[in-house]
């Protein structure tokens, strides 16, 4: 009686290692292996992390988060008082943000470059009307240095 006990169990217990292996072999349930679908590969089942990062990344900045980039280079540049610094920063919020707004509807290019320049105009109109003369037409300086460079800074990659 003893040894159909032991029998049994050394049966069993074989019995139980046999099956774990025929998991790992097989996958979980099915006799082909196939996990993730009827064909190919099965899926993993790690998170991944990487691409969770990259799109942080790629969301681009707000009108806000570009102004206030160049909010301190224009201050400091044209020496303007926090009430003057506030008419410049609401105006040029509003500007980028109709700006990238039109980028997002993706216009025509002759009906883009005149959308721009009435954003410039409304812009141009609003700052003149709000700052002292002296320091719309030192802020109109900046700003066409500031394109000039820009274009330089372009043409000088594309060479090298």
């Amino acid at each position: 009686m003893k040894s159909t006990q032991t029998l049994f169990l050394i049966t069993l217990f074989i019995g139980i290692l046999a099956i774990n292996d025929m998991y790992a072999q097989y996958g979980y349930g099915s006799p082909y292996g196939n996990r993730g679908g009827m064909y190919g590969r099965g899926r993993s089942y790690v998170p991944q992390a990487g691409p969770a990062d990259n799109q942080k990344d790629e969301t681009p900045p707000t009108a806000e988060e570009i102004v206030d980039g160049q909010m301190p280079s224009i201050t400091e540049a044209i020496n303007l008082d926090p009430f003057e610094e506030a008419i410049v920063r609401t105006t040029l919020v509003q500007s980028v943000q109709q700006r990238i707004e039109l980028q997002i509807l993706g216009l025509e290019p002759l009906k883009m470059k005149g959308e721009v320049e009435k954003i410039r105009q409304r812009q141009d109109a609003e700052l003149k009307a709000g700052l002292p003369e002296d320091k719309y037409e030192a802020f109109m300086k900046l700003q066409e240095n500031q394109f000039k460079a820009k274009k330089k800074k372009k043409k000088k990659k594309n060479k090298g």
